[in-house]
């Protein structure tokens, strides 16, 4: 990448603004769909743990979207929280439903599939960090500093839970290779960069998609042979890139939960 530094000059801003909306929109929903095993995590102290993760991806996120208010593209709230799902660029992986049911009603999620979405999203944004603190963007190099700080305990924490489930009993490890599946079905656009991908690289913003995913598969390559198993092919295509704005109806319904207090007032400060 570049050393050189950039301005958010007319010329560079929409390449800015569409990295900052992935990284954003991905982490907001993510932090969502962790925040919905408050209290159904399989232990006390899991419940604390992955909440707290949830908490700084929350935070991670709101960064994210200051950066992209001081750019003038609005209130960092009503970014989060206003804008339809037609507008926004998170990967269909952190859209998706933990399992069956309803938090408020009878859920019925699945931990195994939490476990690998979550480690293998979280190997990705590792990745996607340290590639940002290199970012000729300067103020998010700076975001990408801060962010990676609380990186290592995540990954080390999904981790943990990914090696330990894949070495228990045959039940458990059944469980984690469906969850593998599902994952590895929506798992074709986390590194995309959507139609600005040519100039956020050519900007020198951040590396290319190509390169960071071969990083992904080299780490996790490591980790699947440590449990004697095959690394899950890749789709070379995804079925719906949300970077172009393409996604599921659990994206709506993920949106309409999260804005719901938000729109009670959004003149409130929550």
């Amino acid at each position: 990448m570049t050393e050189q530094k950039i301005t958010a000059a007319p010329e560079n801003k929409d390449a800015i603004v569409s990295l900052l909306f992935q990284l954003a929109d991905d982490d907001f929903l993510y932090s969502f769909r962790g925040s919905e095993w408050l209290g159904l995590a399989p232990h006390i102290e899991e419940d604390v743990a992955s909440s707290s993760i949830s908490q700084d991806s929350m935070g991670h996120a709101a960064m994210y979207y200051q950066l992209l208010e001081e750019l003038g593209l609005g209130n960092a709230d009503a970014l989060a929280h206003l804008r339809p799902a037609n507008k926004r660029k998170n990967c269909t992986l952190v859209e998706r439903p933990n399992g069956e049911g309803c938090y408020m009603e009878v859920p019925k999620y699945d931990w195994a599939y939490a476990v690998v979405r979550n480690y293998f999203y979280t190997v990705a944004k590792k990745i996607k960090i340290e590639s940002l603190k290199n970012c000729s963007y300067d103020p998010l190099a700076q975001v990408a500093v801060k962010v990676n700080i609380e990186l290592y305990y995540h990954l080390l924490h999904w981790k943990t839970w990914f090696v330990q489930l894949l070495s228990s009993t045959e039940e458990a490890k059944q469980r984690m290779q469906g969850a593998i599946d599902q994952v590895m079905k929506d798992f074709g656009d986390v590194f995309s960069l959507g139609t600005d991908g040519e100039n956020i690289v050519g900007l020198g913003l951040i590396e290319d998609e190509n390169v960071l995913l071969q990083r992904w598969i080299d780490q996790m390559q490591t980790v699947f042979e440590s449990i004697n198993l095959s690394i899950p092919d890749i789709p070379s295509a995804p079925a719906l890139n949300g970077r172009n704005f393409e996604h599921t109806e659990d994206l709506d319904s993920a949106i309409a939960t999260l804005s719901e207090v938000y729109r009670l007032d959004t003149a409130a400060a929550w």
